[in-house]
């Protein structure tokens, strides 16, 4: 392929080429030429233009195909618009003289073809520089088109299209005759001919006038004939053709010169609508046939015109726009709704017509207010609404006044306004439903009085109106919860009141099951009380249904319709009527056969209906209980549900008989007594009807096989039984589409309804299926056989065999017995049925049963497969499949295969092969490659053949679509196929004419398998991949350009595939510019396809294809897609848009998805361009919100210049990006800036500092950071959270507490001390205070809670006045919360409030911790002055916040009490379920307790740790002053915790108090400690620790826990799991503060017992003195039973994990191991450090016996610690761990127990055992060199020598090894180690004890005279050396201080002459380094210190020595004249009085 890369057709390489080859390199060629000419100087061009054109016009004779044509006429066009034009003339006429030829036979017909194309292509490019020839070329074409067939006609009417876009107005003259062709073919029978000559006809009315004003009639009229037997594209087409023409006609300015030839009238809004409703009405006939017909009263619209005008409505408005829809809405709305009007009776002549009519209806309004009104217009338009509803309803009340019953009821009226109304309040829910809470101004109006109109209309005659009030009641609910209860109790109140009212009782009935099936949406719920009112009203309108015959009906109805709906509620609310419901079923039914028979004879007519209804009711309400309470159907209440059930059954064997004695009335009701039956039978495993299984499966087969139903429904029953992937080959209407609501009734053909509310009343409260729109049951009759097919597939697998061999014989027989249409009914009932019997076996694994069951199966699917409906063929296909999968036997598949394959090769009708060959592929789909590769290659080598069979597409497009079925489940296996079938593919695409679009899309299916199936082998270099790969790349490219949009969408998807496979071979700019060419496209699948491809590319590479997009949408001269502006917004705001406008639930998500993936990998780099989107988004509904808000701003902002602005909303002229955004919108903007923040988190720490981000700005104007843009993300929050929208607040309170938290701590550089967050107060508390209005829901003000506590926590504002304002508003919420459970609003469920009361305990719990951890860190001596100036600075003292929350810490404390009482109480196991109090707790009720418990988890442990807090605050010794008053509704006081009242309650003393509340505190935390739930987050498991350590910190629950051993030990052994199991080191820490607090806690303990023991025994002998601690006199410690064990397992828990070295297990011998030490990370040694605390004051615990048992393990680790951590640190520093080791070592050493007399002996034996091994650690074991630090070792020697008593360390052997190691020590050359060594030899010399001093200064003083006199030679050079100097020479001082009188002398003597060589005479001092000079100082300084401290030694030196005498002198003389040279020039004389000092003390000499 590469040789067709080049500008001149490789002629050479081409003629090698077989055909296939050559088709695909001149494509090929052509593709790169068209890139080449573009990129290529003009003059190049020139240069060959005419060997091109040459090369290029051959080509037209070499027969080339669709897509090759084209290309060829693009470039012959851009050729020329490059290159000189001199011959286009020739090459126009060359093509014109192709096109006159008179060769028709079909080998010519590609080369004319080519020729259309060309010319079209030309005149597109060059438009009017060719002049006149364009009136030849258009008639030649158009003579041409006379005798051409239809790909003529086609192409044809595409060329002109082109043709006129190229000329515009140039073409005037032949305008008419264009015209009079288009229209022919616009009623073509070809449906492609009609789309392009729709296409043609468009392009033609943008010039020609006549279209839209005189022939405006005409072009209607035929447009609707157009419709006639129509598909969808054409409906696509054509209608956008009369919805531009319609539009056009009115908004045109008529051009002065045509209104002086002919006078165009204006065409007013009324005809145009006149024009649109005669089609919609009386379709294509015209007026005379039409009325005749009307006469007769015949004719009806066929379907497809009503949907082709619905859709024609929908694009003229659309063309007009939202602002033009929003003036004319009313006239629009009025005449939209008189289209189902009684005076139009055609549109509503029977119930299907009616239904098809109002959903197209509906549609309109749906599609035009829905999708174009922004917010505040939808409110207006259902203002309109009302107003309609409201007329429509004052004419029936007129009508309905009238005294005389009989005209009141039969009157035609009461018809006249149903279905009109019907559509009105479908569309008002609708509206209401998308505006979610930003409709709550529309309710409020009580101008508007929406709420009023519905529920009056519910009292409507028509039934199908009082479904639909109902419904509109429903959407207001889920739209505004907050109206649900009040509504509830309206309606509940009306049908009470109005029980006597057949209407009022069906109407307010409808409505409250509508309003119960919403509260499934309203996760705030209806208080639990409503289920009781509802069930006793249910019982009550069933007992009293009896009592009067006009009512009975509908009360039966009425009662069971509630108690349904009552079960969509769930178990919470079911479970206490239950009982009652199982009785009201119980009786609804008989109890026996013999009591059903006398019914039987009994009844009548009217009784009968009336049994039916209650008993299919009753079938119905516990068919509900089954599907929405699964959880209660327990076997207890199975036994209870099955009684009835055969005598159910049992009525439906008699059903037969009944209407045959009493005739059609009782037809419906037996009808939906069946059908609900089923529906139950369905649900219910089949074991519990196991008895009745026959008798259930004979009903259905003669329901299956009935006679009286005369319309074959396939559309509603096959498409499940089929496979998803297959219904792609038949109609597209199966697909999903925009239009489906309405094209939904094509399906179904003109014979059937579509669904509609009023066919099955009990659907209103059932979760629809599809998003939000209406219910939509079909008719009984359809919708019994749907639910007979599924339960005929259970029961059949249920029966016996003999059964089940029966019943398929005679269903058989059925199909044999009956013919023509009947035949074709059953035949449809009885394959849907076995299908379905076949799926279920296959789904549970079963078998088919004997041989014998396969005859009549296979044969009744045969039949089927072979069947005219390609549905039924299809659905047979996949039985085929299922069958050849149940019976799962090798050979039986052989035989199916070889079936198909033998009639494949024998039959020639398009039925059957089409069958057959997708039989093949299902058999391939379920059993993968058939095991055998023959059967491969005989399947593949088959559908080669039948694909190539170009006279059917249908058998094309059917063995296409079953070879990619095959590709796909052969695998691996494929390989070997993969070439041939791809040539088939390509050859097949170049050549299939593009009217065959089905073929396309089978192509396009094949080579994505194909692609799938090679995989990533598409990376390889090889020649054949790369071969395969171009062809794969080549197949996409073709059928990119196919005009068909599915086919486009497969391409996509195939380049798609190829990208994840190969991205390095797909170009991603041209993928890219094609996906956002078809970002809007208007086919829904197109689009879907689009975004998944956008969503994969994304994920790798967003920046790329970001920016592919902005540059292409700059390139391209024409605007890309009308409604994406890609160009001002980028992709990403394009891709807002298209999320704002579209309603599709999976797009929606993908749209999300990719926006996500390109903020994730984009927002840091494009900070501001994502900050700007968000923000013109949410400012773009502004103008809507801030009406609210705005006063509140500015008067709190004062005038703080800048942000005075904060909502002054910009009018700069330009457009807005974004206009009018939905909320849900808004709400995805607020999510995408929380999401920027937490990217930044990860980025640059810039974006976290002001300061650096202002100077890195500076720097580079680049550089963007977070922080510099807070001021919007402010604002942003602000918008969202004073929004209408509930989802909008709670989304921006959200993000301003993200603000808050991450922004808090950020200093302002300008004004030091203060945060830059603080300027932002006024807005934080205007962005709040609406969340606390009365009206707010619960969840926006739990919501503005935490915010709350968040900024008061923060520490942000300083001063409390500021802070005062939000406190305020917390305060507020608290005298709300008082009253308790009962008092809070009654419009939510109990649950609701359950939450907001715990919201705001919980704000408080966190604000007060933060006071109390304030105040805790400004505990300084200063207190008393700070406090009165510091409030008046604006800074809190560190009591202000304290103090806020001081006044209401009373009430809170019991409050939080109250709380943790009742989650303690819920916590419980279930088993005690019976003990909890019966009433509930404080904040829950005993109802609501499951909804309850996840609001108690959300928020106990703050209040937890509050509640600590407060306890030790008040020391467990102020008792509450107002203890067990009544305070709250109910006194909660944990006073009343264990008994059932308070009221008779003994008064406890406070002791009992107090350990109640340590208990529950205790409890609560030990409970979720121990058993930590996967959820548990690290804020619970934090907050209950500290709780923990805060009750531990005061010493009455310290001597709880430590009296009582067995709780501390459950406490330590909680603490290790916790430690165990959670990683984070912050817990691990705070879980070991709280085991030291134990520790501490049982050494008091000890100590306590020890003093009282005593205390008492002072008399007595000290021998007989009892043992306290652990390990009594015998010193065992007992697992388990043991606190000191417990601690030790945790403690090396910890240590081994951080050092592993140290478990002798691991390291192989107990004994020391030569490894590297290591630096531990810092919050490793902070674990290490604290567990060796904890360690060191273990022996406290212990008897003098119990601490020689654990002294050794502890020692252990402490020297373990301290050898694998002693690392040597810069500056000779002991790392963190060590120094933590020695304090250990040192609290160890010094512990009473070493000189206890009991333990004396042992401890010492074990000292010395631990000194030895400090020792060990130094001398390298076996030949390692080990890097300990030498000055750790020294130092814990030293800890030994100083810390124990001296019989340790003094023992020779010891003792000289120590001493040894100091010199070791001195040796060594560090200076730093030489510094510390002195620094420990200086606290050893000084040890009073002689014992041990004195070995150490005998040995060592010697060496290090030595080192001194040895610096005193070479003088030192830098300051280390100088503090080796200083502190040798302090050890010395040290020396001569101890020393005997005798010996002094001779220490003096020795140490005067080193210091006095240090000294500078005056010249020397001048010039000495600043080092000697600062020796000189010292020395000098020390000898005034020594001289006359020991003068007669002094003296008697100097006097020995002239020497040292002369050089004292003169330095000191040196000395005096600096300083006398400083004084003037210093500016205080302090040095005046050293000076004097100085010349005192030269006295001595």
């Amino acid at each position: 392929m590469e040789l067709a890369h080049s500008l001149l057709l490789n002629e050479e390489a081409y003629n090698q080429l077989g055909d296939v080859q050559k088709a695909e390199f001149i494509f090929d060629w052509l593709r790169y030429l068209e890139k080449l000419l573009l990129a290529t100087s003009r003059s190049d061009v020139r240069e060959k233009q005419k060997t091109l054109v040459e090369q290029l016009l051959s080509l037209l004779n070499s027969s080339p195909g669709p897509p090759t044509r084209k290309l060829l006429a693009k470039n012959l066009a851009i050729l020329y618009s490059i290159g000189d034009t001199f011959s286009v003339y020739e090459t126009i006429d060359k093509c014109n003289d192709l096109i006159r030829s008179k060769d028709d036979s079909p080998s010519y017909l590609p080369t004319k073809l080519a020729a259309v194309v060309c010319l079209g292509s030309l005149y597109k490019k060059l438009g009017r520089i060719l002049g006149n020839t364009f009136t030849d070329t258009v008639g030649n074409i158009l003579k041409a088109m006379k005798s051409a067939e239809s790909q003529g006609r086609y192409e044809i009417m595409l060329s002109l299209q082109n043709i006129l876009s190229g000329l515009g107005a140039a073409a005037t003259p032949c305008y008419r005759d264009v015209y009079k062709a288009a229209r022919s073919c616009l009623t073509d029978r070809s449906m492609a001919v009609r789309c392009a000559a729709a296409k043609c006809l468009l392009e033609l009315q943008n010039e020609a006038v006549f279209m839209w004003s005189t022939d405006l009639d005409s072009v209607a009229t035929l447009c609707f004939k157009s419709f006639e037997g129509s598909n969808y594209d054409v409906r696509i087409s054509v209608s956008k053709l009369l919805g531009t023409v319609l539009a056009k006609a009115i908004i045109s300015k008529h051009p002065g010169a045509a209104a002086s030839r002919q006078s165009v009238r204006r065409v007013s809004l009324e005809e145009v609508l006149e024009l649109l409703g005669t089609g919609f009405l009386r379709g294509s006939s015209g007026f005379l046939r039409a009325s005749g017909d009307m006469l007769k009263g015949t004719s009806s619209v066929s379907r497809d015109v009503r949907v082709g005008v619905t859709q024609a409505y929908v694009v003229f408005v659309s063309t007009l726009g939202g602002a033009w829809l929003e003036k004319n809405f009313a006239a629009f709305l009025s005449h939209t709704l008189s289209l189902v009007s009684q005076s139009h009776p055609k549109a509503t002549q029977t119930q299907i017509d009616a239904v098809c009519s109002r959903r197209c209806v509906s549609f309109i309004l749906r599609a035009t207010v829905g999708g174009l009104l922004g917010e505040k217009a939808q409110i207006a338009a259902a203002k309109d609404i009302c107003q309609a509803i409201w007329k429509l309803k004052k004419v029936m009340d007129a009508v309905m006044s009238d005294g005389n019953l009989e005209t009141r009821l039969g009157s035609a009226d009461v018809a006249a306004s149903q279905h009109m109304l019907v559509c009105a309040l479908q569309e008002l829910g609708n509206l209401i439903h998308s505006l979610g809470t930003t409709a709550a101004p529309l309710l409020q109006d009580s101008s508007a009085g929406v709420l009023d109109n519905v529920i009056s209309v519910t009292l409507h005659p028509s039934i199908s109106v009082r479904l639909a009030a109902a419904w509109c009641l429903h959407c207001i609910a889920v739209a505004l919860p907050s109206y649900l209860t009040p509504l509830l109790d309206r309606c509940l109140e009306r049908l009470t009141v109005l029980k006597s009212s057949p209407e009022a009782v069906t109407g307010f009935s409808f409505a409250v099951a509508a309003l119960l099936g919403a509260v499934k949406h309203c996760p705030l719920g209806i208080p639990h009380g409503r289920g009781k009112i509802i069930m006793t009203l249910a019982e009550d309108l069933l007992c009293s249904a009896a009592q009067n015959s006009r009512l009975s009906a509908q009360r039966t109805q009425a009662g069971w319709l509630l108690i349904a709906a009552l079960m969509t509620l769930g178990p919470a609310f079911v479970n206490h009527h239950l009982a009652r419901v199982l009785l009201l079923w119980k009786c609804v039914f008989p109890v026996s056969p013999k009591d059903l028979g006398t019914e039987k004879s009994r009844g009548d007519s009217f009784t009968w209906q009336v049994t039916l209804e209650g008993r299919a009711g009753a079938l119905c309400a516990i068919k509900s209980f089954v599907s929405h309470c699964g959880d209660l159907l327990t076997e207890e209440v199975i036994q209870h549900l099955l009684p009835p059930l055969p005598c159910a059954v049992d009525l439906l064997t008699l059903l037969s008989s009944i209407l045959k004695t009493y005739g059609s009335p009782l037809k419906t009701p037996s009808v939906v007594y069946r059908q609900r039956l089923y529906e139950l039978l369905i649900l219910l495993p089949p074991e519990t009807y196991e008895g009745y299984l026959c008798a259930v499966l004979r009903e259905l087969a003669a329901d299956l096989t009935a006679p009286d139903i005369q319309v074959a429904a396939s559309t509603f029953l096959l498409p499940r039984l089929c496979h998803q992937d297959d219904l792609l080959i038949l109609s597209p209407l199966l697909q999903d589409t925009d239009h489906r609501f309405i094209e939904e009734q094509l399906l179904l053909g003109n014979g059937i309804a579509c669904g509609s509310l009023e066919y099955d009343p009990y659907s209103i409260y059932e979760k629809d299926v599809e998003g939000d729109s209406v219910p939509k049951p079909l008719p009984p009759t359809l919708s019994v056989i749907s639910s007979a097919v599924k339960l005929f597939g259970v029961v059949c697998a249920h029966v016996g065999e003999a059964q089940r061999l029966l019943i398929l014989e005679q269903l058989l027989d059925s199909i044999k017995h009956t013919k023509g249409a009947r035949q074709q009914v059953v035949q449809l009932h009885v394959v849907s049925s076995v299908s379905s019997f076949l799926k279920y076996v296959a789904g549970s694994k079963g078998h088919l049963g004997p041989e014998e069951m396969r005859r009549p199966v296979l044969a009744l699917v045969m039949g089927a497969l072979e069947s005219p409906s390609p549905l039924l063929r299809c659905a047979a296909a996949e039985a085929w499949a299922r069958l050849a999968q149940v019976v799962d036997d090798g050979a039986f598949t052989a035989v199916l295969a070889q079936v198909s394959f033998d009639k494949l090769k024998s039959a020639r009708d398009a039925v059957t092969r089409t069958g057959h060959s997708l039989a093949l592929g299902s058999l391939h789909r379920y059993l993968g490659g058939i095991s055998s590769s023959q059967h491969l290659n005989s399947c593949v080598g088959i559908l080669y053949t039948l694909s190539q069979d170009s006279t059917s597409p249908d058998v094309q497009t059917w063995a296409l679509h079953s070879l990619s079925l095959i590709i796909d489940s052969a695998g691996p296996l494929y390989y070997t196929h993969a070439e041939p079938t791809l040539s088939l593919i390509i050859m097949l695409l170049l050549n299939v004419p593009p009217t065959h679009a089905e073929v396309h899309q089978s192509l396009g299916r094949c080579l994505n398998a194909l692609i799938t199936t090679l995989g990533p082998e598409l990376q390889g270099n090889s020649t054949s991949v790369s071969t395969l790969r171009t062809s794969c790349l080549l197949g996409c490219a073709v059928m990119q350009d196919n005009p068909d949009c599915l086919v486009q969408a497969q391409a996509i998807s195939c380049l798609q595939q190829l990208h994840m496979f190969a991205p390095r071979h797909v170009n991603l700019s041209s993928l890219v510019s094609c996906l956002c060419v078809n970002l809007c496209s208007p086919y829904l699948l197109l689009r879907r396809a689009v975004l998944a491809c956008l969503r994969q590319l994304v994920q790798r590479e967003a920046a790329e294809v970001s920016e592919h997009a902005v540059m292409l949408a700059k390139d391209s001269r024409e605007e890309l897609t009308p409604d994406a502006n890609i160009r001002e917004v980028g992709l990403e705001g394009a891709l807002l848009t298209l999320l704002d406008k579209e309603t599709d639930g999976r797009l929606c998500h993908d749209i999300k998805e990719t926006l996500n993936h390109m903020l994730t990998s984009m927002a840091v780099d494009k900070l501001s361009f994502w900050l700007k989107l968000c923000k013109d988004v949410l400012a773009a509904s502004a103008d809507f919100t801030t009406v609210t808000c705005v006063d509140t701003m500015q008067e709190e902002e004062g005038d703080k210049g800048d942000d005075a602005s904060v909502l002054t909303i910009r009018n700069d002229g330009r457009p807005h990006p974004f206009t009018n955004p939905r909320w849900a919108t808004r709400v995805f903007a607020a999510e995408c800036v929380c999401r920027i923040i937490n990217q930044c988190e990860n980025a640059h720490s810039a974006h976290f500092d002001i300061a650096l981000a202002q100077e890195m700005k500076k720097r580079d104007s680049r550089n963007d950071f977070l922080v510099l843009h807070l001021a919007d993300l402010i604002r942003m929050a602000f918008m969202a959270a004073t929004d209408h929208s509930d989802q909008l607040r709670l989304s921006g309170l959200e993000t301003l507490l993200v603000v808050i938290r991450r922004f808090a701590t950020i200093p302002e550089p300008e004004f030091p001390g203060h945060v830059i967050l603080e300027q932002y107060q006024a807005n934080v508390g205007a962005a709040l205070r609406p969340a606390f209005t009365s009206e707010t829901p619960p969840d926006v003000t739990a919501k503005a809670c935490q915010v709350c506590s968040a900024w008061i926590a923060s520490g942000v504002v300083s001063d409390l006045n500021d802070l005062r304002r939000v406190h305020q508003l917390l305060v507020a919420s608290l005298t709300k919360i008082q009253v308790g459970k009962e008092a809070l609003s009654h419009l939510y469920n109990e649950s609701a409030s359950t939450m907001e009361i715990l919201a705001v305990l919980k704000a408080w719990a966190e604000v007060y911790i933060i006071a109390v951890e304030r105040h805790k860190n400004h505990k300084q001596p200063l207190k008393t002055t700070c406090s009165e100036e510091s409030v008046g600075n604006g800074s809190i003292s560190s009591d202000g916040l304290l103090d806020l929350v001081h006044a209401d810490l009373g009430t809170l404390s019991r409050l939080w009490l109250a709380a943790l009482q009742d989650f303690a109480l819920l916590t419980l196991p279930s088993e005690f379920a019976s003990q909890l109090p019966v009433e509930g707790g404080a904040f829950y009720t005993a109802e609501t307790s499951e909804n309850a418990k996840s609001h108690y988890y959300n928020s106990w442990a703050f209040i937890l740790h509050a509640t600590a807090l407060w306890l030790t605050s008040t020391g467990f010794v102020v008792a509450d002053p107002d203890e067990g008053a009544p305070n709250l509704s109910r006194p909660v006081t944990p006073t009343s915790m264990c008994q059932g009242s308070s009221s008779g309650a003994p008064v406890k003393s406070p002791e009992d108090v107090y350990t109640e509340r340590f208990h529950l505190i205790l409890g609560i935390s030990v409970e979720f400690l121990c058993s930590l739930r996967s959820d548990a987050t690290m804020e619970s498991i934090t907050a209950c620790l500290h709780a923990l350590q805060a009750l531990l910190d005061v010493p009455w629950p310290r001597s709880k826990i430590g009296s009582d051993q067995d709780l501390g030990i459950e406490l330590l052994n909680v603490l290790h799991r916790v430690i165990l199991t959670r990683e984070s080191p912050s817990i691990q820490l705070a879980s070991l503060e709280v085991v030291r607090q134990i520790i501490c806690a049982a050494q008091e303990h000890v100590k306590e017992k020890r003093r009282s023991a005593e205390v008492d025994d002072g008399a007595a002998e000290k021998e007989t003195l009892p043992e306290f601690g652990e390990g009594k006199d015998t010193g065992g410690l007992v697992p388990g039973k043991s606190l000191v064990f417990a601690t030790l397992e945790l403690c090396v828990c910890i240590l081994v994990r951080q050092l592993p070295e140290l478990n002798p297990k691991l390291t192989g011998s107990p004994g020391v191991k030569a490894t590297k030490p290591q630096m531990l990370s810092e919050d490793g040694s902070r674990l290490v450090s604290a567990a060796l605390v904890i360690l060191s004051e273990l022996p406290a615990v212990c008897s003098p016996e119990g601490s020689i048992s654990i002294l050794p393990t502890i020692l252990y680790l402490t020297i373990g610690v301290l050898r694998e951590t002693a690392v040597k640190l810069p500056g000779g520093q002991l790392s963190s761990t060590v120094a933590a080791s020695l304090q250990a070592l040192k609290g160890i050493l010094s512990s009473p127990m070493a000189r206890a007399e009991k333990s004396h002996t042992a401890w010492t034996d074990l000292l010395r055992s631990a000194l030895t091994t400090v020792l060990d650690c130094w001398d390298p074991v076996a030949g390692t060199h080990q890097e300990l630090d030498e000055v750790s070792l020294l130092t814990a020697i030293t800890v030994f020598t100083l810390s124990t008593s001296p019989e340790v360390t003094t023992i020779p052997c010891l003792q000289k090894r120590c001493i040894e190691k100091f010199k070791a020590t001195l040796a060594i050359k560090d200076p730093m180690v030489q510094i510390k060594t002195y620094q420990l030899l200086l606290s050893i010399f000084q040890y009073p004890n002689p014992a041990i001093s004195y070995p150490y200064i005998y040995s060592l003083v010697s060496s290090i005279v030595e080192k001194l006199q040895e610096i005193d030679k070479r003088k030192p050079e830098d300051t280390t050396e100088l503090q080796i100097f200083q502190e040798g020479i302090k050890v010395l001082e040290a020396l001569v201080a101890i020393a005997e009188e005798q010996h002094r002398s001779q220490l003096v003597a020795c140490l005067l002459p080193i210091l006095i060589s240090f000294l500078l005479d005056e010249n020397a001092l001048g010039s000495a380094t600043s080092i000697m000079r600062n020796l000189h100082d010292f020395a000098l300084q020390n000898l005034m210190q020594i001289g006359p401290q020991y003068s007669s030694v002094f003296k008697s030196v100097m006097a020995s020595s002239p020497a040292l005498k002369a050089r004292l002198e003169a330095a000191i003389k040196g000395n005096q004249e600096s300083v006398k040279l400083k004084i003037p020039t210093s500016k205080h004389t302090k040095n005046s009085g050293k000076n004097s000092s100085i010349q005192l003390k030269t006295n001595f000499l």
